[in-house]
């Protein structure tokens, strides 16, 4: 019998983390999946905080690394990532890393696209777009990375219903329910299948 392989996962974040605890969290007990690496540029994150409190590796990069050279290509290509998460990670992906790892770096967004997406569409400024517009529904969209801002093929939606009368911040509590119940589990699936 051949010994199954430990899937690796490395996560980018630019905020507080919420999410990456969350998934740090639904793998702790698994032998199959490890969270490799926790990657952020941001200096000052929080969730480096967590990634400290949780004991998993995390590393700060600038941009230069991330964009001018091949520093972050080559910190992922030793970490031999089976899947890369953005987990509230702002910074659009560049073509180099995009061609190192095909079909392998995910992100999600907190609306339902092809609405409230693109540059500058992240966090509560979609929030307050759906808000604006008076929607019935939101939700999340988990989705491959592509060269353009949240257009790449879309892997999973989940929908929220939306009242008249919630405020931006009970939207983005309620999209938020929704990462944290479907974020884990999509990566989970990705990871099973060949």
């Amino acid at each position: 019998m051949v010994a199954q392989s430990t899937k690796r996962v490395v996560l980018f974040a630019s905020g507080s983390g919420s999410n990456v605890e969350n998934i740090v969290h639904y793998f702790q007990e698994r032998r199959d999946v490890t969270i490799a690496m926790v990657l952020t540029n941001k200096r000052d994150a929080k969730v480096l905080d967590r990634c400290n409190r949780l004991n998993i590796s995390a590393l700060y990069f600038n941009k230069t690394a991330f964009s001018k050279s091949h520093g972050v290509v080559d910190i992922l290509k030793g970490l031999k990532p089976d899947l890369i998460v953005l987990a509230g990670f702002l910074l659009k992906i560049p073509e180099n890393l995009l061609h190192q790892f095909p079909d392998k770096i995910i992100n999600i967004h907190p609306a339902l696209l092809p609405k409230y997406g693109g540059k500058g569409m992240y966090g509560k400024h979609v929030h307050a777009a759906v808000k604006a517009n008076q929607e019935g529904e939101t939700g999340i969209t988990i989705h491959y990375v592509n060269e353009q801002y949240d257009e790449g093929a879309i892997i999973h939606q989940a929908k929220t219903t939306l009242l008249a009368t919630d405020s931006v911040d009970t939207i983005a509590e309620k999209v938020h329910q929704l990462e944290f119940a479907h974020f884990p589990k999509i990566i989970d699936q990705l990871l099973q299948q060949p």
